[in-house]
């Protein structure tokens, strides 16, 4: 008798996705509208009607087909497909480096908002002069 998972066990098909989208059994149960033990022998049935799968399937954030073709040598076969050529530039294929320090900004923005602060400051100041040298004339 072979020890390997049976390849269309749905249920352990559902608890492994679970597992790695990081979810308990209890958020899962909650998205569903149910109880962790319901969860529990869901994962431990072979198959699934087609109408529980699709809400699982949303629960979990992946089709139905998904699950159907979920293997975790696929899966695995896939993170290891990515070529790590520099361990600080991990970017799995998005592009954008971030060519500037963010706290500069941050504070080029402050200085900025300083300077507009105070010419409103000025403004203000020059406006009560005016209506002051007005009230004055009359």
């Amino acid at each position: 008798m072979s020890t390997l998972t049976k390849p269309n066990h749905i249920g352990r098909k559902i608890s492994r996705i679970r597992e790695l989208r990081d979810m308990k059994q209890e958020a899962l149960a909650q998205a569903l509208g149910t109880n962790q033990q319901a969860i529990s022998a869901m994962e431990n049935s072979e198959t699934i009607d087609d109408e529980k799968l699709v809400e699982v399937a949303k629960a979990l954030g992946v089709t139905v087909e998904a699950i159907k073709n979920f293997s975790d040598e696929a899966a695995i076969n896939y993170f290891n497909t990515f070529n790590d050529t520099k361990a600080s530039q991990v970017n799995f294929g998005n592009s954008n480096n971030c060519t500037f320090n963010p706290l500069d900004k941050l504070m080029e923005t402050v200085e900025e908002n300083k300077k507009l602060y105070e010419r409103l400051l000025q403004s203000e100041k020059e406006k009560i002069e005016y209506l002051e040298k007005l009230l004055n004339q009359k």
